[in-house]
């Protein structure tokens, strides 16, 4: 008589079925900003075995697509099944972001860039902007937003490399996705290049592949 396998057999069928998480590698142009919600990203999802490493360079778009790919060929212990750049606009050329971009593309390397700063991400958490600010003005807008929801103290401000953004911000990330979608649709039905839309940002691409990969488990 056939011995029935019961919760073993069923938890091992399971696991032969499960979709493999992917492995990513983090490349930022800031090594504070960026590389601290980045970091604090990978801590959260660290409990469902994504394997993410960021790393923050201080270099800027053609350098910083240079750099990934030094990283990703070198790493003999490591293989990435997605490289991600992230850098904002500055004060580089469109021609500099053109040349950035095609060598990603031939390298399998993908951009998540920001116009004008990083904190356009940070912003778009709390409500939708396609106006064009300086980035000087961002931090005022997150000071008045975030002390309105009562993740800051009275009179406390929003400063430039802060380690707790992504634990402030973490709980409105789906309306920060949904609003970056909103830009880049705007950017898609304007038919303009991606360096021109004034505000947009793509981090929400690199979130989202996180989040996903972070959830894979059964295949259905």
């Amino acid at each position: 008589m056939a011995k029935k396998d019961g919760n073993y057999g069923y938890l091992k069928r399971q696991a032969n079925n499960r979709q493999p998480r992917e492995t990513f590698l983090i490349v930022c142009e800031g090594e504070k900003t960026e590389y601290y919600y980045f970091t604090c990203l990978r801590e959260d999802l660290k409990s469902n075995n994504i394997k993410i490493k960021v790393k923050g360079e201080g270099q800027n778009t053609l350098s910083l697509v240079k750099k990934a790919i030094n990283i990703k060929n070198n790493e003999k212990s490591a293989s990435y099944d997605q490289v991600w750049c992230v850098f904002d606009k500055d004060n580089y050329t469109k021609e500099q972001f053109n040349q950035a971009e095609g060598l990603a593309k031939e390298e399998n390397i993908k951009i998540a860039y920001s116009n004008e700063a990083f904190e356009i991400w940070y912003i778009l958490h709390f409500q939708y902007l396609d106006t064009a600010i300086p980035r000087n003005g961002y931090g005022r807008i997150l000071t008045t937003q975030m002390t309105k929801k009562g993740l800051f103290k009275e009179k406390e401000k929003y400063e430039k490399n802060r380690e707790d953004m992504y634990e402030k911000l973490n709980d409105y990330q789906s309306t920060a996705i949904i609003n970056a979608e909103k830009l880049i649709k705007r950017r898609d039905e304007l038919k303009q290049h991606p360096f021109d839309p004034y505000p947009s940002t793509t981090v929400h691409e690199l979130v989202r592949e996180l989040n996903k990969n972070s959830r894979l488990t059964i295949l259905r």
